[in-house]
């Protein structure tokens, strides 16, 4: 397993540093200005991690749940969230929701990490009836360039992530939605350690169609293709001796 306990505990850790907090902000700005979260909408966020997009969702009105492969970074959500999100654990190449169930779909350095990036897109595509946010690592930016040479000396979380241009992930769109519009833009253009004295300098760069920055997202609509032959799955995660799964038949309320 990749994301063990260690690493989730880490990557909170990180968000509270002085530049961690800096970066995690843009990245949700930008998030943000692609979805336009709209309340009672219903998200599903893949590879919801420690659950921190989540709560960015769910302070907005949404109605969340998230998915992820790790049963450690699913228990720091689950304490962050408890009662508020529904919770997965599960692969982004095979979703086990309904056709549509979904307004809003996220994949935020998910595609990164998926046995195959493709087939995640089409089961994200599938299970929503509005809109998807990608959310990505640059490969031509600073910090991308930065984490694999790092990741060439030795051992690293980013050893075993694809990075992706803007070209490659548009491209990966428009094979599954021909002729769809993609909305795209960029965040965090300098080395992490310039926050400190040049957050000025960030922000005055163009976010949306810049390619460098070390953060893309990418948002883009749903038409309506897929129909739903299945009631849609509502069970939240419940842990027992057996471990992780669904309980069928259960809806958690959503305060």
């Amino acid at each position: 397993m990749i994301f063990t306990e260690e690493i989730a505990r880490s990557y909170d850790n990180w968000r509270d540093t002085p530049s961690g907090r800096y970066i995690d902000s843009r990245e949700k700005s930008l998030i943000l200005d692609l979805t336009q979260p709209r309340g009672g909408e219903r998200l599903l966020d893949v590879g919801c991690g420690t659950g921190d997009h989540l709560w960015l969702f769910r302070r907005k009105g949404c109605d969340v749940t998230g998915l992820d492969a790790s049963a450690p970074m699913l228990e720091q959500a689950r304490r962050k969230l408890g009662a508020k999100a529904d919770f997965y654990q599960g692969v982004a190449e095979d979703l086990p929701f309904s056709d549509d169930e979904f307004d809003i779909v996220t994949l935020i350095t998910v595609l990164e990490f998926a046995s195959d990036p493709e087939q995640a897109l089409s089961e994200a595509i599938r299970v929503c009836r509005g809109r998807i946010f990608v959310g990505a690592l640059n490969r031509f930016s600073y910090l991308g360039v930065a984490r694999r040479i790092a990741g060439a000396f030795g051992p690293s979380l980013y050893n075993q992530a694809r990075f992706f241009s803007i070209g490659a992930l548009t491209g990966m769109i428009r094979r599954r939605l021909a002729g769809v519009r993609v909305r795209w833009g960029s965040v965090i253009f300098l080395p992490p350690g310039w926050y400190g004295f040049a957050a000025g300098l960030e922000e005055a760069l163009p976010v949306m169609n810049n390619p460098f920055g070390a953060f893309l997202g990418l948002s883009f609509s749903v038409t309506f293709t897929q129909v739903a032959l299945q009631a849609p799955i509502r069970a939240p995660l419940t842990i027992g001796a057996e471990g992780r799964r669904p309980v069928p038949g259960v809806v958690r309320t959503i305060e």
